[in-house]
């Protein structure tokens, strides 16, 4: 079992020392303690450590839970520690790191978590000792993902150990501000791609990243499912000194060296847009529709969408996008009608496809003559209604009413029209700055609107 070491260098006055935890064997070298503790059959840290403590050995023990009252670590179990250096919890059975679990290890710079049963690490568990950590191991856990918003942020940082994990998936530009990185051992998970990075152009690849012997960076990845297209070329060209990496696709490139590939047999294939359709022709004011758009190519192509007038569409109250192509509109309005515009673009190229949409206006308002109204631009057909002061507004001649105003809501209310036959529904145009035009639907002639949600 891996040891696990905690290192606690403490500055400040000196107290009387504790007694020595039971079944512990104390070392006092004046001024500092040393705790030895190792293969003792503990199930928990033990509580109220000398603060002059300078090493704690918690090898080959049982410890689900750190609690400095080891599955878990109790929140704040480290503040006080200012001074604490190096944290080792390898070797035990932890499985999560929450935010609040290592709060008050602002000088740390060794955090060893290796072969634990992690699975789970929260955004900002680093955030507290990002600035100063220098070494990380997260290896032989079963991590399928990590912060990495925060390990971009690590500036000091020059071990960075994920090997025997389940990632998939890194981000681009997570290495490119790490340039005192001088080991970096992603062996042995699910990664297929690497991203490029800056900080890769000089790196040597090794298959034990512990015999580099220089400054310079060292990368491992043996061990993972490669996809060896054009994305990985920049690794292929990359100084090594192995020949232990293999392909597992595409097909054509399965099971063979990786540095045996020649640079030219990394292609990638442009998109090719094999279905785009609408899932009705015409579409009347107001009501939902649906676009399907999928491609293939080598990298997966991604897909967006373009609205008639060209500008991109983004998921919002009245849109949704899927990662399978897919668009939903909720709610339609008359600039949704023409060509939308279904974009495939991998590594290797774009593709284009149009999807058209036939919009079909809501009819004009008809009085009781049975001619269509004109109306009129100079005026609104809304009145609004406030009780603020004594002298309220009385609702003039309008047709609309708006009233009880507050900063996110408004009721609505108006004439039910009952004379005029076929009328089922009402319908309530609203505009936002920040969303596109919504359209809300109400069977009565009266009707509350929440700016903050949709009725």
């Amino acid at each position: 079992m891996e040891r696990l070491v905690f290192y606690v260098l403490v500055f400040g006055a000196l107290v009387k020392a504790q007694h020595c935890p039971g079944r512990c064997i104390c070392q006092t070298i004046s001024p500092t303690l040393t705790l030895l503790c190792a293969k003792t059959g503990l199930l928990f840290v033990p509580p109220s450590i000398d603060r002059k403590t300078v090493e704690l050995r918690l090898t080959d023990n049982f410890i689900t839970a750190i609690r400095s009252t080891i599955s878990q670590i109790a929140p704040h179990a480290f503040v006080g520690l200012k001074s604490l250096r190096a944290l080792h919890m390898d070797g035990n059975r932890l499985t999560v790191i929450n935010s609040d679990q290592l709060k008050g290890l602002i000088n740390l710079r060794h955090l060893i978590l290796g072969n634990n049963q992690i699975h789970h690490v929260e955004l900002t568990s680093f955030d507290e000792f990002v600035s100063t950590i220098e070494d990380l191991d997260l290896s032989y856990n079963n991590l399928r993902t990590l912060p990495w918003e925060a390990i971009a942020r690590m500036t000091t940082i020059n071990t960075l150990t994920l090997d025997h994990n389940l990632i998939d998936h890194i981000g681009v530009g997570t290495f490119t501000l790490l340039t005192k990185l001088v080991r970096l051992d992603m062996t042995s998970n699910r990664l297929q791609t690497l991203p490029p990075d800056t900080l890769f152009q000089h790196a040597q690849v090794l298959s034990d990243p512990k015999m580099s012997s220089s400054n310079k960076l060292a990368v491992s990845f043996g061990g993972n499912p490669l996809h060896c297209n054009c994305e990985l070329l920049w690794l292929r060209r990359l100084t090594r000194e192995d020949d232990l990496e293999t392909c597992a696709s595409p097909e054509h490139l399965m099971d063979k060296y990786f540095w045996s590939i020649q640079e030219e047999e990394f292609i990638c294939e442009p998109p090719l847009i094999t279905k785009h359709q609408v899932t009705k022709p015409y579409v009347m004011e107001g009501q939902g529709v649906t676009l399907k758009c999928k491609a293939m190519g080598d990298p997966d192509p991604a897909i967006h969408w373009r609205f008639p007038d060209g500008k991109l569409v983004h998921n919002n109250s009245r849109t949704i996008l899927y990662d399978n192509g897919t668009l939903d509109i909720l709610i339609t309005t008359l600039k949704d009608s023409g060509a939308f515009n279904c974009v495939a673009s991998n590594a290797a190229g774009i593709a284009t496809a149009a999807v058209e949409v036939n919009m079909i206006p809501l009819p004009l308002f008809v009085n009781n003559t049975g001619h269509m109204r004109e109306a009129d631009p100079g005026l609104s057909d809304i009145t609004t209604s406030t009780k603020s002061g004594s002298n309220d507004t009385k609702p003039q001649n309008k047709r609309v009413v708006v009233e009880n105003l507050t900063a996110n809501s408004a009721v609505i209310h108006w004439p039910s029209e009952r004379h005029i036959p076929g009328i089922r529904m009402y319908q309530i145009q609203y505009n936002s700055t920040i969303d596109d035009t919504l359209v809300y639907r109400y069977k009565t002639s009266s009707f509350t609107i929440h700016k903050n949600r949709r009725d």
